[in-house]
């Protein structure tokens, strides 16, 4: 099989270039790998072109050795899937595509997904060759659920066809969207994960307006809720199967949706269910929290609003805080007086959702409702547009795959 060698030099901490000419490369030729190609590429852009252009040049099933981080990933998936692949226009490769990856990256949240990491020693070089052992011992691959996510213009628009972005870890709106959106400002002098943590506390008192569709999965045919009692999804009150779709009314703190992913950094398991409740089915874990919930908040002034505004601050940091602490927040209930509890009864503070997809639909009035992230790539809603994110899992023999 073909096999393409490709790594960034420069994202993370800039140690990917050591680690391949020191470990990864000597790792392969010990096993009888031969490398086909090696590419070193800095920009994004350029590492789609390099795959796409090796796939065009090679034939039968290809693997890719990537190390990099999930943008690069992102950034490879979305050029093929564009492509004009040789000849045909295919929404993913037409004979898989396998990828074996090495983490070099910031936060590297689908290998953190696929491997979860010890407590300590995250940098260990055994750690970091999991999926690399797996490729040479020859284990099987999976394939990877992508979150195909269309941002439609709005109806009098003559921008043409709604612009499509594919994610293979995160598709967001509203804070997580927002701190992506506003840590790239601070990447070079925070290169770690500590820029997200200042992003997200300079964004955490917003709102963000917005109505939103739940769409169920196909293969079950309503859309589940995670139900902290009975520790297991069940259908949404508001999804029947002669009316499966759930209308959700905003404002919104968080709202994100993740495949193939439970965390988005080795200790932020944002979406925890998917490895604790794996789904069998293609579809998209969304964690949703809206202020409304709370019982101690009331907005019918605009100072009441601004007032509950702030003392919501604390609720959503905690919520956040709670991804870090193996997930907890998923169980969090409100009190009488909108006090969190573990073990309460009250309404959830998070909305944890399953489902085929979402349709966002931001307000007009709310610019930075109007910003998706996809994988880490930021995205602007037209005035007047929605987005729509679809989950889809391609078959054994074709699509994306990875060793593990």
């Amino acid at each position: 099989m073909p096999l393409l060698v490709v790594y960034n030099p420069v994202c993370g901490d800039g140690s990917a270039k050591r680690f391949f000419e020191e470990t990864v490369l000597p790792f392969l030729k010990m096993h009888g790998k031969t490398v086909d190609k090696l590419s070193v590429t800095e920009k994004p852009p350029n590492v789609g072109a390099v795959v796409l252009e090796f796939l065009e040049s090679v034939e039968g099933d290809t693997t890719v050795v990537l190390g990099s981080g999930d943008g690069t990933l992102h950034e490879i998936i979305n050029t093929i899937s564009s492509a004009e692949l040789k000849g045909v226009r295919a929404s993913a490769p037409p004979s898989p595509l396998r990828f074996v990856l090495v983490p070099c990256g910031t936060a590297n949240a689908l290998y953190s997904s696929l491997f979860h990491p010890p407590k300590i020693q995250l940098d260990s070089v055994s750690y970091k060759l999991k999926s690399l052992q797996a490729f040479v011992d020859g284990s099987t691959t999976i394939p990877l659920t992508l979150a195909i996510s269309s941002l439609s213009p709005p109806p009098w628009s003559k921008s043409g066809r709604p612009k499509v972005a594919i994610s293979s870890v995160v598709t967001s709106t509203s804070l997580h969207a927002s701190i992506l959106h506003d840590s790239e400002a601070l990447r070079t002098e925070m290169p770690g994960i500590e820029r997200f943590k200042v992003a997200a506390q300079n964004n955490i008192s917003k709102w963000y307006t917005s109505y939103v569709k739940l769409l169920p999965v196909p293969s079950v045919g309503v859309v589940q809720i995670y139900d902290p009692v009975k520790k297991e999804f069940v259908p949404h009150e508001e999804s029947h199967l002669d009316d499966p779709i759930v209308d959700v009314d905003g404002p919104f703190a968080y709202f994100l949706s993740t495949v193939n992913v439970d965390r988005l950094e080795p200790a932020f398991r944002i979406t925890p269910l998917h490895s604790t409740i794996p789904p069998t089915f293609a579809s998209v874990d969304i964690v949703m929290v809206r202020p409304s919930r709370d019982p101690s908040l009331n907005w019918d002034t605009p100072k009441e609003r601004q007032d509950a505004r702030q003392a919501f601050v604390q609720k959503a940091t905690t919520v956040l805080q709670g991804a870090y602490k193996n997930g907890i927040h998923v169980s969090m209930r409100y009190g009488k007086d909108g006090e969190i509890e573990l073990d309460g009864v009250g309404p959830t503070i998070v909305e944890y959702i399953r489902c085929g997809g979402w349709e966002w639909t931001p307000d007009d009035t709310d610019d930075a409702a109007h910003l998706l992230c996809a994988d880490g790539a930021i995205l602007h809603i037209e005035k007047g547009g929605r987005a729509t994110c679809i989950a889809a899992t391609p078959s054994a023999n074709s699509g994306f795959h990875v060793f593990v």
